[in-house]
């Protein structure tokens, strides 16, 4: 069993910037692809970024050049720097880890709201 608390979400204006983190406990041994989903009402989950254990990124085409996604596997925590921010950033972020290619785990969520 492994527990993700994220942190770091709050009301930001349009082209601020904010930075997520998302810390892993519990059995964390073999821990694999750390991820960031986000939610905004009325709509489906959507991948954002997703990093591999060797720290190989991977983006969603509405946040490239804008998300930067990073881990400490020391902390065993994933981070989302987030700048340039839009309205459309708005929604709730959730942390995503997979531990030994089998076993998915997610956050409670962070919610992160951009606007004037």
């Amino acid at each position: 069993q492994v527990q993700l608390v994220e942190s770091g979400g709050g009301l930001v204006q349009p082209g601020g910037s904010l930075r997520l983190s998302c810390a892993a406990s519990g059995n964390i041994f073999s821990i694999d692809t750390m991820g960031w989903y986000r939610q905004a009402p009325g709509k489906e989950r959507e991948l954002v970024a997703v990093v591999t254990s060797g720290g190989i990124p991977d983006y969603a085409d509405s946040v490239k050049g804008r998300f930067t996604i990073s881990r400490d596997n020391a902390k065993n925590t994933v981070y989302l720097q987030i700048n340039n921010l839009k309205p459309e950033d708005t929604a709730v972020y959730y942390c995503n880890v997979r531990r030994g290619s089998h076993y998915y785990y997610w956050g409670q969520g962070t919610q992160v709201t951009v606007s004037s």
